[in-house]
């Protein structure tokens, strides 16, 4: 279990995700509940004692009077639905003495309540939440001053809570629905996703197959390079040396058998040079070089296999042309060969020209053809690992489909690009830009 999770981080990042995500939005949900609670009741308890301070201002000239602070409490009572209890006390022996009330039948009780105690001896409001069962009220608690601000009578009023309450309660249900919403939104979202796993588990065992394949290409290369360049030698020799003693049969056979083995050498090295590029091992060491004598010694090369074709290769250069570029030459090379014997193959007749200039700060080398060319659906797929047009004019062609790959390849590396321009039937074009030093 270990080991998957190991190899498959993605997983891993996901399932966090999942866990974390809903949990941070239930924390925060829960913070700001509470946090609007503490809120609301700090709103509730400044609300209560301003209705006790507006209580005694109403009472201010009633103070004196136990029938006309009734009559007040009374009416007060009618205005204020939120008032649940109303009681004015004096303080008698230590204790408190009923004098008005909403429940006039209590009027003359003694109470002897802590918190009334407290808030005459402090002279202060008092206001405290009480909760009972269901109900919920602030009690508050407060001196009732005369007009020379001394402390005359105690009132004692409870606020019922219950609107805020309502409301606080339907903020805050709506707020957990909305992330409940949010959670189920969040989950299903990931798990429609989760095939993201599955890709992430399969692109990590493509990567593991590809890797064994890169593996196994380049050692059975290494492998079958050894056999195949000594056959290659022993035919050679063979025709060589003892080419004049053997019938014209078995002349012919040898030269098929050097011929089959120079092609299976090109395939062997063709892959070792794939398998190179894509382990990032393939040898680069760039350096300032002028192309010019670069060029005109490929060019006589591959000269011999233009004149067995009856084509003409020519080289053209601008005598003002800046051609010093950092490339790696023998790389440089293997690029013109591929390209000028791609162009070789697929020409039997005319020319292929190849051209250098200057243009926008880059070097920038054409090898043009007067060959069979290729349709734009063609030209697409031309720098794909092993595609090779194929139509009644290439099917004699031989070859494994990557040497065009593998020039693109390190063309780039060596920070040039490349492009092709064909048409059918009149011929082709490709185009190298370096950068000039």
């Amino acid at each position: 279990m270990m080991s998957f999770l190991k190899d498959n981080k993605q997983v891993i990042y996901s399932i966090i995700l999942i866990i974390v995500i809903p949990g941070v939005l239930i924390f925060n949900t829960y913070l700001f509940s509470n946090y609007f609670k503490e809120i609301a009741d700090m709103s509730l308890q400044n609300k209560a004692i301003g209705i006790g301070q507006s209580f005694n201002t109403g009472v201010l000239d009633k103070l004196d009077s136990s029938k006309e602070l009734q009559l007040f409490v009374n009416n007060w009572s009618s205005f204020n639905d939120d008032t649940k209890s109303l009681d004015i006390l004096v303080p008698e022996n230590n204790s408190f003495k009923k004098i008005a009330s909403m429940s006039e039948s209590g009027i003359g009780e003694m109470d002897n309540n802590y918190i009334y105690s407290l808030s005459w001896n402090a002279d202060n409001p008092v206001a405290q939440k009480i909760v009972e069962e269901d109900l919920v009220y602030w009690k508050i608690v407060m001196p009732l001053k005369d007009i020379n601000n001394e402390n005359k009578l105690l009132l004692s009023m409870n606020l019922s809570a219950d609107f805020i309450n309502t409301k606080l309660t339907t903020i805050i249900t709506k707020s957990y629905l909305i992330l409940i919403l949010g959670i189920i939104l969040i989950v299903l979202l990931l798990l429609v996703n989760s095939k993201l796993f599955q890709y992430s588990i399969l692109y990590n065992k493509i990567k593991e197959v590809d890797k064994m394949k890169d593996e196994f290409i380049s050692m059975a290369s290494h492998e079958l390079r050894t056999p195949v360049t000594v056959i290659k030698g022993y035919a050679e020799m063979m025709l060589e040396e003892e080419g004049k003693s053997l019938t014209k049969e078995g002349q012919e056979y040898l030269s098929i058998i050097n011929t089959s083995t120079e092609r299976l050498g090109d395939l062997i090295e063709d892959l070792l040079n794939v398998s190179r590029i894509e382990q990032g091992r393939l040898k680069i060491e760039t350096k300032e070089s002028d192309i010019q004598p670069i060029i005109e010694e490929v060019v006589k090369e591959m000269s011999i296999q233009a004149k067995q074709k009856n084509l003409d290769l020519i080289f053209e250069i601008n005598n003002n042309i800046k051609d010093s570029i950092k490339i790696d030459e023998d790389r440089f090379k293997q690029v013109l060969i591929n390209i000028i014997g791609n162009s070789i193959k697929y020409t039997n007749e005319g020319s292929i020209e190849i051209k250098a200039l200057n243009k926008n700060d880059k070097l920038v080398i054409t090898i043009k053809d007067t060959g069979i060319g290729m349709s734009a659906k063609e030209r697409e797929h031309l720098f794909e690992k092993f595609y090779r047009v194929k139509n009644k004019k290439t099917e004699d062609v031989v070859g494994t489909g990557l040497g065009l790959w593998i020039t693109k390849q390190i063309v780039e590396i060596m920070e040039g690009s490349i492009s092709v321009d064909s048409i059918e039937d009149v011929g082709t074009q490709i185009t190298l830009e370096f950068p000039l030093i």
